[in-house]
């Protein structure tokens, strides 16, 4: 069977088991709206959309309340029904000139199965959170899982606590349209745990002036690591600190973000900054374009496990320094509007480091040196709105490293 008969029969597959969805997303739900109002399309989110979120998943901050039940009591706001909504992933994948350990036809069905809840706890106190009951065929449990007050004593200040991404101030990785991932969000640096997604802290969010946003963030830079026995989740006392900022300028919107810390192991420190800028720029009217770049500086990535009975990847038996540049770039494309059924994406990935000393927990670790130093991408998709609540997806993808080539073929369900 040749390439291209395999990601027919296997689109052909998806599309008939994703057309039994036919319920909406609890938010639509609980408003009585379509999910068109927040999305174009599933799951990325409009200028509604991320409104909506902000506000702490009202449409105004403050907003009388819906679905509650009367109890009477002035102090106490509870929702009738526990808002639920899941996710569904389903995708077949057929890649060229694999390794000896490598399945060149994959049927992921399901990819990802999520059950999603977030919704008004008292005013202007809200929470969002998600379960992973299949990630990769294994439960993987809480990603998202955060609180939230909003406009804090009216100061337009809103703070969050809880588990979220360091990247979501910039591009969020779960709401794109693509297969392939924001992959220099997801680089781990040698033996550090710090990237730029799930971590647990704080964020505050402000809008200072006219079309002027800021995010600032308090993270443990441990990722979502279990707690070790001392119940402690970091295994330093060390704090790390990012910020961004961004602002419109006419038509565009322009950011800078920036990172530091520090992480301590063996009574060995690493300290590290990630800073660069990041811009939306519209495409007139028929799409945008999204670019991020990104420089990450590590004095010691593998805290001094390197040395001449064990030397690191790449042959250093001593401790050393390295700078990773990445560069991400996404196109989206809506030929019939915003509301419309057809969308095309496109997604570059180009990260390149000084040494072999990347991680993205794409299975290189089962390689030798088990680390990279340079990952570089690019993917095209097309996407059809079945339903407001039911899109399917083509994508084909070409890996410049290792001159491989993947298509894959899906659905993205909400209900």
């Amino acid at each position: 069977m040749t390439v291209a008969s395999r990601v027919g029969a296997i689109a052909s597959l998806l599309m008939i088991t994703a057309q039994a969805a036919g319920a909406i997303p609890a938010f639509a739900r609980k408003y009585n709206v379509s999910c068109n109002m927040c999305h174009a399309p599933i799951p990325r989110l409009n200028a509604v959309g991320e409104s909506f979120a902000g506000n702490g998943f009202e449409f105004s901050p403050g907003e009388e309340p819906r679905d509650t039940i009367a109890t009477g009591d002035p102090l106490l706001r509870l929702q009738r029904d526990i808002p639920l909504a899941i996710r569904f992933d389903a995708y077949g994948r057929v890649v060229s000139n694999v390794q000896p350990d490598q399945t060149s036809t994959d049927l992921q069905v399901p990819w990802v199965v999520k059950l999603l809840s977030g919704g008004q706890v008292a005013n202007k106190v809200s929470y969002y959170a998600y379960f992973l009951l299949s990630e990769r065929g294994e439960v993987a449990g809480l990603e998202d899982a955060y609180v939230q007050f909003t406009d804090i004593a009216s100061s337009g200040v809103s703070l969050i606590a809880g588990q979220f991404q360091v990247s979501d101030p910039l591009f969020k990785r779960e709401l794109r349209l693509p297969y392939e991932d924001y992959q220099p969000y997801r680089a781990r640096i040698g033996a550090t745990r710090a990237d730029l997604t799930y971590d647990r802290g704080l964020m505050a969010l402000f809008s200072p002036w006219e079309g002027g946003d800021v995010a600032l963030q308090v993270i443990s830079g441990q990722g979502l690591s279990a707690a070790n026995e001392s119940r402690s989740y970091d295994r330093d006392n060390a704090k790390n600190f990012a910020a961004r900022l961004s602002q419109d300028v006419g038509p565009l919107r322009l950011g800078l973000f920036g990172y530091v810390g520090t992480e301590r192991a063996n009574g060995v420190r690493n300290e590290f900054n990630v800073w660069g800028p990041d811009a939306t720029i519209p495409l007139a009217s028929m799409g945008e374009l999204n670019l991020q770049y990104l420089r990450r500086y590590d004095d010691d990535p593998f805290l001094g496990e390197c040395s001449v009975a064990d030397p690191c990847p790449g042959g250093e038996v001593q401790p050393f320094s390295n700078v990773v540049n990445s560069v991400l770039a996404e196109a989206t494309i809506w030929p019939q509007g915003p509301g419309g059924r057809w969308f095309i994406s496109g997604l570059y990935n180009y990260i390149d480091a000084e040494h072999p000393v990347v991680s993205l927990r794409l299975g290189e670790q089962n390689r030798s040196p088990g680390y990279l130093s340079r990952y570089h991408t690019g993917s095209a998709g097309v996407h059809y709105l079945y339903r407001r609540n039911v899109r399917f997806m083509w994508e084909g993808g070409w890996d410049f490293e290792r001159e491989q080539a993947s298509l894959v073929a899906g659905a993205v369900l909400a209900f």
